[in-house]
């Protein structure tokens, strides 16, 4: 049974940072993409960023290039998210999601993780 666990949420002021981890069990990770979405309440499900299987190629949304970094590590079958110079905005239910091919596209994601809180607030 495949599943992918998101940790490393929490409360953080603007201007701070969180690593975001997503743990997958049941499958191998080295030939998926993996994506990271988020979504605030009320709002919709939006692409934060993607790396590929092997991790050459990493794509980011616009909102968050330069603030965040995405990267993998293999062997632990665990992907990152590295949030820096956080902002209110950020705040939203982020979600890790397996797929064959690197982009934002939610639906060409087939597991998701169950979501981890980030909330940006002074």
């Amino acid at each position: 049974q495949v599943q992918l666990v998101e940790s490393g949420g929490g409360l953080v002021q603007p201007g701070g940072s969180l690593r975001l981890s997503c743990a997958a069990s049941g499958t191998t990770l080295d030939y998926y993409a993996i994506g990271w979405f988020r979504q605030a309440p009320g709002k919709e499900r939006e692409g934060v960023s993607c790396i590929s299987s092997s991790g050459g190629f990493r794509y980011y949304a616009d909102s968050v290039k330069g603030r965040f970094t995405i990267s993998r590590d293999n062997a632990k079958n665990t992907v990152y998210l590295q949030m820096n110079s956080l902002k209110p905005e950020d705040t939203a239910v982020y979600y890790c999601a397996r797929g064959k091919l690197p982009n934002l596209r939610w639906a060409d994601y087939d597991y998701w993780g169950q979501g981890t809180q980030v909330t940006v607030s002074s």
